[in-house]
């Protein structure tokens, strides 16, 4: 394992992570406080765009075993990268977007090994359709995004510190006007040669998620800010 201490197996994990010579490993730290683990690097980025979304509430890794069976007979387990758990939206179960089974695979690979891999995607699918889960393979065309680059360029924020009290301030006037574009919201609370350290608190307010906006969408002075819809 990766001999430290999140080399731990987290509940409904079904297994350890492993390594290889050739695999990049580590953790991501959840905004619940929990460790996930990866074992490569578009697996690194999924979570990392993954966490970036307020409305997921748990991603847990290696999260269940499936059986299954090759033309032949032969039978197998197959064990998807994660289990994405989301919120209930305003409270309500009907609204709650299915947890989501996650398969992590670079197109290259899925894309020359599809035919060999299709009886336990199909195992897997099944099984998302039995739980009510939905299952997806993720490649970098949809992990390695406007939004996964947005969020790498935020985390270098995440570690400053500013006045608790401006901070609040920001929070409110945010809150009371609902919507507010960044130069905006910049300029009611920072002026002159302060607005180069305004720009960067606002920043660290998106990057810790105290405010939300569209990460899907480029990162300018334009940009709308709001509360965060969920904790």
């Amino acid at each position: 394992m990766f001999g430290n201490s999140c080399d731990t197996v987290r509940k409904g994990q079904a297994r350890k992570l492993g390594t290889t010579r050739r695999s990049v490993s580590g953790f991501v730290s959840l905004r619940n406080g929990a460790f996930v683990g990866y074992e490569s690097k578009l697996e690194r980025d999924f979570l990392a765009k993954t966490n970036s979304n307020l409305a997921v509430l748990d991603i847990i890794p290696q999260p269940v075993s499936i059986p299954f069976s090759y033309p032949n007979g032969r039978a197998y387990e197959y064990t998807p990268d994660f289990l994405v758990y989301y919120r209930l939206e305003n409270g309500y179960i009907d609204n709650a977007k299915k947890p989501m089974l996650v398969e992590v695979k670079e197109e290259t690979s899925w894309r020359e090994n599809w035919r060999k891999w299709l009886p336990k995607w199909k195992a897997a699918w099944r099984y998302a359709k039995e739980n009510g889960y939905s299952f997806h393979i993720m490649d970098e065309s949809r992990i390695r995004d406007t939004t996964l680059l947005n969020v790498e360029f935020l985390s270098r924020y995440k570690r400053m510190i500013f006045d608790v009290e401006l901070t609040s301030q920001i929070l409110i006037d945010t809150q009371q006007h609902g919507h507010i574009a960044f130069s905006t919201l910049l300029g009611r609370h920072y002026s002159g040669v302060e607005q180069a350290s305004g720009i960067s608190h606002l920043w660290y307010l998106l990057a810790t998620r105290q405010l939300d906006c569209d990460l899907s969408l480029p990162l300018t002075n334009d940009t709308n800010l709001w509360m965060p819809t969920y904790g």
